[in-house]
């Protein structure tokens, strides 16, 4: 079984270091769980939150499961013709919005408390 280890060694460049910042972070500021699915890491509680998504151009999209029910307030979520996942396009790490993500993901973590009541 394809660990995020090793997702993340078989990627090259700035998806490497995108990769290996937003699993961190993930992992250890939000205390998700992590695993392959569908090739790609997600991360969890009780339910999908998010998943990291290798794009065109040596990008990464953080993709929100339910970002159709978060409020975007920081106008960077993209639903892309979606029904449901919305998500950030990330080049560089230079370029990752820390203090928005961190916002987004606190309001998907509600929204994933309220799922299990």
């Amino acid at each position: 079984m394809k660990t995020i280890g090793s997702f993340i060694l078989g990627l090259d460049g700035q998806q490497k270091a995108v990769v290996s910042f937003l699993h961190n972070h993930l992992t250890n500021h939000h205390d998700l769980n992590g695993k392959i699915s569908y090739n790609i890491p997600v991360y969890y509680r009780k339910t999908w939150i998010c998943y990291l998504n290798p794009i065109k151009k040596n990008g990464i999209e953080l993709a929100f499961v339910k970002g159709h029910r978060l409020s975007n307030e920081q106008n960077l979520l993209k639903r892309k013709n979606r029904k449901y996942a919305a998500g950030i396009d990330i080049y560089e790490i230079n370029d990752i919005p820390e203090k928005a993500i961190n916002e987004i993901i606190n309001e998907a973590l509600i929204l994933d408390q309220l799922h299990s009541k």
